[in-house]
Order: structure tokens, then C-alpha cells, then sequence
């Protein structure tokens, strides 16, 4: 009779088990999406984007030039990176990191839900991080072909 009751919770976990791929593909191009944008936002408005960098956010240590001209290259670079799957570990600690920043330095200016919005794309981000990109990646792939296990 117990194994009656756990067969179902088994198929359940299987199933789940054989959808995390796509799951993790999901959530790298849902957040490459977010950050890609948000990189080419700041390039369509560079006067804007070197304003706010200057008046508005208040990024410690680096100059709002500089604050700006890597944050976006950060998008951008890690927002590809994230969704091609290459590398996309580093990717996605470059944007944990953005947005870690990004709550320090806006939190007053983006408000809670802002704050709550970044603290959602860093822990989807931080799953990428801690487990990798999954079996949907190029990461994968080359880990494949040149690293075969004995």
C-alpha cells in the first residue's frame, strides 16, 4: 500500500526532473531579455543614461561615467552570455552583482517594488549561478565534447 501512495509523488519528481532544462532555458532567456533591454534602453538615451548616472543614482566609488559605460556593457555582454548559455555562470554573477549595486545605489529611487523586483531577478539569477545553465547550453555542450568523464 506505501508504494501505491509514493508511486505517484515519483512520477511527479521525474517528470519535474526531466523539465529542468527547459526550465533553466526559460529562466536565462526571461532574465537575457530584461537586461538586454535595459542595456539598449540606456544606448538609445546615452545623454539620459549619463545624466541619471550622474544626478540620480549615487554608485560608490567609480565615476557616473564609468558607473554607466560598464553597467551597460555589463548588460548587455552578461545578457548574451546568459542566454547563449557560454560562460553563463559569470554572466549571471556580473548581473547579480549589477543588481546588487543597483538596490544599493536606486533603492530610494525605484522604490520597494523595485527593490523586490531586482531581489526576484537575483534569486532567479543566483539559481543560474549556483547550478548552472543546464543541459540546454553551450556551456553544456563544450563540456561534453572536450571534458568526457572517465
Amino acid at each position: 500500500m506505501p508504494n501505491a501512495l509514493i508511486m505517484p509523488f515519483q512520477w511527479g519528481i521525474k517528470a519535474v526532473e526531466m523539465l529542468q532544462p527547459v526550465y533553466l532555458l526559460a529562466i536565462r532567456i526571461y532574465l537575457a531579455k530584461i537586461y538586454f533591454m535595459s542595456g539598449m534602453t540606456k544606448i538609445k538615451s546615452w545623454s539620459t543614461t549619463l545624466a541619471l548616472f550622474e544626478y540620480e543614482y549615487s554608485v560608490p566609488v567609480v565615476s557616473p561615467a564609468f558607473a554607466a559605460y560598464s553597467s551597460t556593457a555589463v548588460e548587455l555582454i552578461c545578457s548574451v552570455l546568459l542566454v547563449v548559455g557560454l560562460g553563463a555562470r559569470v554572466g549571471a554573477a556580473g548581473l547579480l552583482a549589477l543588481s546588487i549595486v543597483g538596490i544599493y545605489s536606486a533603492a530610494e529611487l525605484i522604490g520597494a517594488v523595485g527593490v523586490k523586483e531586482l531581489l526576484f531577478w537575483g534569486g532567479l539569477l543566483s539559481v543560474i549561478v549556483a547550478y548552472g545553465p543546464g543541459l540546454l547550453s553551450a556551456d553544456h555542450w563544450l563540456r561534453k565534447r572536450y571534458l568526457p568523464t572517465a
